[in-house]
């Protein structure tokens, strides 16, 4: 992997982590694109940088990573369980599902969700619940579930949660903060799973490229949080609806 490489990635990474278009799709169509192998060295660099998008995420809501916020936390981490529970136990069968193909497909459905979810459930936006920090533990659990969905490749971690919240009665900046936050536990859990487990490979021959990949994809997610929630409160996620099912045609045109 070039030093090049690293900066298209980070900046995909950085990018599409946090929005509802699937940031290990884009980076496994992106990988084919460059012709960069799935070998131990680039497989620790997407570690690397999905470090960066997390430590976006803490520097963009650090008034709420105190003690004071216990009770948020407490249901961020039980909309956790389930996806924590269900990766652990099926981890080899879900990589078995690492495709374009499917990356293709899921991205069309999950476009399709998102068109159905703003024509038909989405009536009165501002009589949904605005603050994130008032979601009940029942509300916390079902975007949890929803969450889940996030495991078949492409679906996307973002757009499954905040599809899950919309439909449990959080408004659109409400679902993609709640959103953000959940991002943190599973990103750690998975990041730190995947440290020790290339940590041989985060030598000073690749120190530069996982650098720079980590710095991109840092700034990139910090301003993209920032825009996405700006966007949010003039737009619908109609547009990211149109856009996944482009891209998902696009793909099987394409790739497949």
């Amino acid at each position: 992997m070039t030093v090049a490489d690293s900066i298209i990635l980070g900046i995909i990474e950085g990018f599409t982590e946090f929005l509802p278009i699937s940031s290990t799709g884009h980076l496994i169509v992106a990988s084919q694109f460059l012709g960069v192998d799935q070998n131990h060295v680039n497989k620790a660099f997407e570690v690397i940088i999905q470090f960066g998008a997390i430590l976006a995420v803490v520097c963009s809501y650090k008034e709420k990573f105190t003690l004071k916020k216990i009770d948020l936390w407490t249901k961020v981490f039980l909309a956790f369980v389930p996806i924590g529970a269900v990766g652990f136990l099926f981890a080899s069968q879900i990589k078995e599902l690492f495709s374009v193909g499917v990356v293709a497909w899921m991205f069309i459905l999950g476009g399709v969700i998102f068109l159905v979810v703003e024509k038909f459930f989405i009536k009165n936006e501002h009589a949904m619940l605005a603050d994130v920090e008032k979601i009940t533990l029942k509300q916390a659990m079902l975007i949890g579930f929803a969450q889940m969905f996030a495991l078949i490749p492409g679906m996307s971690r973002a757009g499954s949660t905040i599809i899950g919240a919309l439909l449990v009665g959080l408004n659109r900046k409400a679902s993609a903060e709640f959103s953000f936050l959940l991002a943190f536990p599973v990103m750690f859990a998975v990041t730190s799973y995947d440290l020790l487990k290339h940590y041989d490979d985060f030598t000073s021959d690749n120190l530069l490229v996982l650098g720079v990949g980590f710095v991109v994809s840092f700034l990139v997610a910090y301003v993209t949080i920032k825009l996405f929630l700006a966007f949010l409160e003039r737009f619908t996620f109609v547009a990211f609806g149109i856009y996944r099912i482009l891209f998902g045609t696009l793909l099987l045109l394409f790739f497949t």
